[in-house]
């Protein structure tokens, strides 16, 4: 066998005993989504609860994928819809700018324990009134990262619905849709005029107010929120006026008077807040204002305030139940390196070759090397009941010494390099598990030398010779 042959037969075994472990690609994710139609029945939940006139019936549609590789969103779309002429309806006076809010429950089990919440919200086109018809949020949406492999079993359940108005303040006036944005109407009892048209300078919300002179004479306002002001004008003529919240008088204004407790001197000084309430716990309230004497008493307008910080979660609410039985789909989830398994080859070849080489060199190695190498293969590994796991592929390993590797996948397509099977490879020698051969000894080619030196030798001494006889002597 040529010195050629033998080099390229001697790499081709090195670069077969370098692959110690062959781990196969990862499959891409399927698209495989589930898709389940699921009814719902809505009742209240809440003390002033969007469910307003019976139970509201929704038609859901939730898909998800159902194979996924570690890394990969668990990405819910609840998509929601009214089920039949049942509406979801406002609970009261509000501005535009109030938000539906929907909170779906999907309960996690066997390879993770918990409760996913997929939100929604939408905001109400327009100001409400009481009974008015909500949108519902179009989906809800959870993104949950998957950090391990395993399974999920997925069962959608509850869906949560709650209410918000909008934060800020409102005005309550006496008018037209321009005047009162909210169509919040203040209720007068008897002995009270309009006074429209006055004259800008005066101040008045939307240039109109109304006034008694009749003893007791009185005017409410029924509004949700967390405040409200009593506005009026200043007028030297004015008569105290008693000012009640929810039944209970909370005070006695004088509008004849400053802030600072002087006369004033003014006829019909409007835009003034006359009395602010304290903040008040969100809900539904009334204010009431009384003509404490048979002096004239002015009221302009109300201003409702709502802070959305102090609404009580759930106080707009309503509960959502399945229509049905429970309904569930289980989630794969694999590892970005395709199927694994939670054994741990150990390759341990003890090969002692019986064929002896032909040439046998006087020097024979006896060294032993151990070559042991773990590296780290991804966490969170399903046992093998699971079904998947990686293909281990062990190559047959020739050599004289005895190695131990413990070779783990660290990706897609890891490779373990093993260590030549020689313990000590002469100069110049190839990484190939076995010994050289023996080299071919030269005695032909010093032989040759020998006699051509000789040649030279006896060449160089005659023609010494012939020189000197033809200068007509000898040496």
């Amino acid at each position: 066998m040529s010195r050629w042959r033998k080099s390229l037969l001697a790499a081709s075994i090195a670069s077969v005993a370098a692959i110690g472990v062959v781990a196969l690609p990862a499959v891409p994710a399927s698209a495989a989504p589930a898709d389940l139609d699921v009814q719902y029945e809505c009742v209240p939940s809440g003390t002033d609860s969007i469910v307003r006139h019976g139970p509201v019936r929704l038609s859901t549609h939730l898909t998800f994928a159902t194979d996924l590789v570690v890394g990969d969103p668990l990405n819910f779309t609840w998509k929601l819809d009214y089920a039949d002429d049942g509406r979801l309806q406002s609970p009261g006076y509000f501005a535009p700018g109030a938000n539906v809010h929907a909170t779906g429950n999907v309960e996690l089990t066997s390879s993770w324990q918990g409760i996913l919440q997929p939100k929604g919200s939408v905001e109400q086109a327009g100001k409400l009134r009481p009974d008015d018809y909500l949108s519902l949020p179009e989906s809800l949406n959870d993104p949950g990262l998957i950090d391990k492999v395993g399974t999920i079993t997925v069962k959608p359940k509850d869906i949560d619905l709650d209410f918000t108005p909008p934060d800020g303040t409102v005005v309550a006036n006496d008018g037209n849709e321009t005047d009162n944005p909210t169509d919040m109407k203040i209720n007068y009892g008897p002995g009270w005029a309009s006074i429209d048209d006055r004259p800008g300078s005066e101040n008045h919300v939307h240039n109109d107010l109304h006034e008694t002179n009749d003893l007791g004479a009185w005017a409410e306002l029924s509004f949700t929120g967390t405040g409200v002001e009593y506005i009026g004008p200043h007028d030297k003529d004015a008569g105290p006026v008693d000012v009640y919240i929810d039944g209970s008088k909370r005070a006695t204004v004088d509008p004849s008077r400053s802030d600072d407790d002087l006369p004033v001197n003014d006829d019909l000084d409007g835009g003034y807040t006359l009395w602010k309430s304290p903040e008040l716990k969100y809900g539904k309230h009334t204010i009431r204002i009384v003509n404490a004497t048979s002096k004239p008493a002015w009221l302009d307008a109300f201003k409702v305030s709502t802070n959305t910080s102090k609404i009580p979660t759930g106080y707009h609410g309503a509960k959502c139940k399945l229509v049905g039985g429970p309904v569930s789909v289980t989630v794969t989830v694999r590892d970005k390196s395709g199927p694994t398994t939670t054994q741990t080859p150990t390759n341990t070849p003890t090969n002692t070759p019986t064929n002896t080489p032909t040439n046998t060199p006087t020097n024979t190695p006896t060294n032993t090397s151990t070559a042991t190498s773990t590296p780290t293969r991804n966490h969170n590994r399903p046992t093998p009941s699971s079904g998947l796991g990686h293909v281990i592929v062990v190559p047959a390993v020739t050599g004289t010494s005895t190695s131990t590797s413990t070779p783990t996948a660290t990706g897609p397509t890891a490779t373990t390099y093993a260590r030549a099977q020689v313990a000590k490879v002469p100069k110049g020698g190839v990484d190939t598990g076995e010994a050289p051969d023996a080299p071919d000894q030269p005695y032909g080619l010093m032989a040759s030398g020998v006699m051509l030196l000789m040649g030279s030798a006896g060449g160089g001494l005659a023609l010494r010779r012939r020189r000197a006889a033809h200068a007509g002597g000898t040496k």
